[in-house]
C-alpha cells in the first residue's frame, strides 16, 4: 500500500511574515517622513524654527551623553576632555534653545558661506582638472555659487526659508526612499513566499504518487 505525504508547512513562513511586518513598518515611517516634508514646504517658518530646535535638543543630549561618559571613565586619561566636550555641547544647546531665531541666522549665514567657498572650489577645480566630469563638476559650482550669493543677498531674511527647506526636503526625499524600500520590499518578500509556498505542494504531489510496481501486482 502506497503511503501518501501530507504536504508540509513552509518553515520560511514565519520568517517571510516577519519581514514583511518589518517593511510594512517601514513603509509607514516612509509616509509619516513624506507628510511631514510636505506640511514644512508649506509652513517653511514653522520648519525653520523646528529644526533650530531639534538642533538644540541633539546639542543637549550630546553633551549629557558626554558628561556620563566622562563620569564613568573618570580613571581614564579621556575624563577632563570628555568633560569639556560635554560641557560645550550643554552651553551650546542652552544657547540654542534659548534664542533660537539668532541661531537660525547664523546658520543660515554658515550655510551661504559654505555653499559660496563650495561653489568657488568646484569651479577652479573642473575649469583646472579639464576631465570627462568637467561640464557637471563646473554647473554644481555655479550652481552653489548663485545660491550661496542669493542666500547672502537676502539675509536676514532669507533665514525663514533656507533652513526650513532644506530641513522639509531632506525630511521629503528620506521618506520617498523609505517608502519606496518598503513597497518594493513587501512585494518580494510576497513573490518569495509564494514561490515557496507552491514548492512543497509539489513535491508532495510527486511523493503521493508513489513508486510504481514493476511486477503488476
Amino acid at each position: 500500500m502506497a503511503r501518501t505525504s501530507r504536504p508540509s508547512r513552509s518553515p520560511q513562513a514565519p520568517g517571510a511574515a516577519r519581514l514583511s511586518r518589518a517593511f510594512g513598518r517601514l513603509t509607514v515611517l516612509g509616509a509619516v517622513l513624506v507628510v511631514a516634508g510636505v506640511t514644512g514646504l508649506v509652513y517653511v517658518g514653522v520648519a525653520t524654527i523646528t529644526s533650530v530646535l531639534l538642533f538644540g535638543w541633539l546639542l543637549l543630549t550630546g553633551g549629557a551623553v558626554a558628561l556620563v561618559h566622562a563620569v564613568l571613565s573618570r580613571r581614564s586619561s579621556y575624563f577632563w576632555l570628555g568633560l569639556i566636550v560635554g560641557a560645550l555641547y550643554l552651553a551650546a544647546g542652552a544657547v540654542v534653545l534659548r534664542h533660537p531665531e539668532a541661531t537660525a541666522e547664523g546658520l543660515t549665514l554658515f550655510a551661504a558661506l559654505l555653499f559660496l567657498t563650495g561653489g568657488v572650489f568646484r569651479l577652479v577645480g573642473g575649469l583646472v582638472a579639464r576631465g570627462q566630469q568637467m561640464i557637471w563638476t563646473v554647473v554644481q559650482g555655479a550652481f552653489g555659487l548663485v545660491l550661496g550669493v542669493l542666500v547672502l543677498i537676502e539675509w536676514p531674511q532669507s533665514t525663514l526659508y533656507v533652513l526650513g527647506s532644506f530641513f522639509s526636503l531632506a525630511l521629503l526625499f528620506d521618506g520617498l526612499g523609505l517608502l519606496a524600500t518598503g513597497v518594493g520590499g513587501r512585494q518580494l518578500v510576497g513573490q518569495l513566499a509564494g514561490e515557496d509556498g507552491n514548492a512543497p505542494g509539489k513535491a508532495s504531489g510527486e511523493a503521493a504518487e508513489g513508486p510504481q510496481n514493476p511486477s503488476g501486482s
